[in-house]
């Protein structure tokens, strides 16, 4: 994938690391945020969505996805449909918690990211996220910890790991401390991590094998952004 490309991002909360992907790609002639879909009415990325001039959707009410295994489902149906009118090449999780549904992994195997606040496959699965997330870290005694964007599959936490950022955990942390050291790392890899994607950098193969190009690294910049 090396042409222009339309990036979507799935969010549930806050929304700053949707902004920070707003901002890396803004200037980018052949790079585009074409919409976010937010879990629920009420998050705060719908907000910044509105600033950005980014289109925005959330799903109707009460829209369930199917069992595993079985096609359909109000939920995937919408997801697909709305992905599918804003003409998306990649699909990013931002914060988004809910367990992406098989045929929507189906249809973007290879072009859809999520990025985790620890490295993983430690500390992620099922209502790993968050302050809990952080919280476990700090009581299993750990020193470091970090961020991790992955392809997604059909499970929570488990595809195949992209690139991961350490952190350090500090004597005396809290997990809102550790958390805001871990964002900020979420700020400035994930961007990158799409931008590897979007270029043909990085690509995931048979066997979910990941294969980066090396001469990518000599030209990547990291820039820092608080909050």
């Amino acid at each position: 994938m090396s042409d222009a490309a339309r990036i979507a991002v799935l969010a549930s909360g806050g929304g700053s690391n949707f902004q920070a992907l707003v901002d890396r790609f803004r200037p980018v002639a052949d790079r585009e945020i074409v919409g976010v879909i937010a879990s629920r009415e009420g998050a705060g990325v719908l907000e910044r969505a509105r600033r950005a001039g980014v289109a925005s959707a959330v799903p109707p009410a009460g829209a369930a996805v199917a069992p595993a295994g079985a096609a359909g489902g109000e939920m995937t149906t919408f997801l697909l449909r709305t992905l599918d009118e804003w003409r998306s090449d990649i699909v990013v999780l931002a914060g988004y918690m809910k367990l992406v549904p098989e045929p929507l992994v189906r249809a973007y195997r290879g072009r859809i990211l999520n990025i985790h606040p620890a490295l993983l496959p430690s500390f992620g699965g099922r209502g790993m996220y968050g302050a809990r997330v952080h919280r476990a870290v700090i009581e299993a005694g750990v020193r470091i910890t970090g961020a991790t964007v992955h392809f997604v599959d059909e499970a929570y936490d488990r595809g195949p790991i992209l690139c991961q950022w350490p952190v350090p955990v500090l004597a005396g942390d809290t997990p809102e401390a550790v958390a805001a050291r871990v964002l900020a790392v979420e700020h400035r890899i994930l961007p990158a991590a799409v931008e590897a994607l979007a270029s043909g950098a990085v690509r995931l193969e048979a066997e979910r094998r990941v294969r980066w190009v090396r001469e990518w690294f000599d030209t990547e910049t990291f820039t820092n952004r608080e909050g």
